[in-house]
């Protein structure tokens, strides 16, 4: 993605005067085009006066995230829900000119692709005939095949009576236009485990954990994410998103998972793998260690 930004961001300096730099709105007409570039930064600006602890986030990541959203097609609209930019405070030893070390702390904004922007990608690719994804309720699963990889369900058609029936898990499928048809079923459980053991701030109990905040988007999310890279067929503009997927979009247009921190020592050859990558935006990295992110400092 070609979105290199001027070198040096004053943190004081706000998103609109940031975006006004000659050098910056030259980079996002590249990228969007002339017509569309003040569309863009004007939903860009709204974005982060709408979200005070975005605005904290360094100025050139909050664009990086931005563009990539766009050149996906997604609209930059929380409401909308296709993707986010969500803050992450991070820590990092730098050395100077004169090679002293130093402790830079930043907060910086990573692109959060969200199971309806995964839906709609994959929709866009005109591989796929339909997809959901969706809870399951006490009494609805039936019966499972485990030589076919089959479920079969019983849904309640009453929505009053289904709404106060234990989740019990999730079910997403894919049906490809070819005719091929795939789905998975993970039941809470299952998706808790998973959540444990790929995102420290939900192992550890903490109020930033979006498993803890939001659980059903998560899950769906998870299965959605485990099912077509497992099963579906990706385009080129679901690679981009699964590679940006809880990075940090860096000038030269690679990603970093600064909240893919796991217990053992950070390893950069996986950090493309799905089972490495945290689920979790809202934690604090420094110096390559989770810290809670306290209530206060999110709102």
């Amino acid at each position: 993605m070609a979105n290199e930004v001027a070198k040096t961001d004053n943190k004081k300096m706000g998103i609109a005067t940031f975006l006004a730099q000659d050098a910056v709105k030259q980079n996002v007409e590249s990228v969007v085009g002339n017509k569309d570039s003040q569309r863009f930064i004007s939903s860009v600006v709204s974005a982060v006066q709408t979200n005070p602890t975005l605005a904290e986030c360094t100025n050139p990541s909050i664009l990086s995230a931005a563009l990539l959203g766009h050149s996906l097609n997604l609209p930059q609209s929380p409401q909308l829900g296709y993707f986010y930019m969500v803050p992450f405070k991070n820590k990092k030893k730098v050395k100077d000119a004169n090679g002293k070390e130093t402790t830079v702390e930043m907060t910086e904004a990573t692109f959060q692709i969200a199971y309806r922007g995964l839906i709609q990608l994959a929709m866009r690719s005109g591989q796929y005939k339909n997809m959901n994804v969706t809870d399951i309720r006490e009494g609805e699963l039936i019966s499972y095949n485990p030589i076919e990889d089959t479920y079969e369900f019983k849904p309640e058609t009453d929505f009053t009576k289904r709404q106060a029936l234990k989740i019990i898990g999730y079910y997403a499928f894919f049906e490809m236009i070819n005719g091929f048809r795939k789905g998975i079923y993970w039941s809470v459980e299952q998706l808790d485990a998973h959540a444990k053991k790929y995102s420290a701030s939900y192992r550890n109990g903490w109020s930033s954990s979006l498993w803890k905040s939001d659980f059903d988007a998560m899950a769906k999310k998870t299965l959605l994410r485990q099912l077509i890279s497992k099963w579906g067929i990706m385009s080129v503009d679901m690679e981009k998103a699964y590679t940006g997927d809880q990075a940090v979009i860096r000038e030269d247009g690679t990603p970093e998972y600064i909240d893919n921190i796991p217990d053992e020592p950070y390893v950069a050859k996986d950090i493309y793998a799905d089972d490495n990558k945290s689920e979790e935006p809202a934690a604090e990295v420094i110096d390559g260690e989770f810290k809670e992110v306290s209530e206060s400092e999110q709102e």
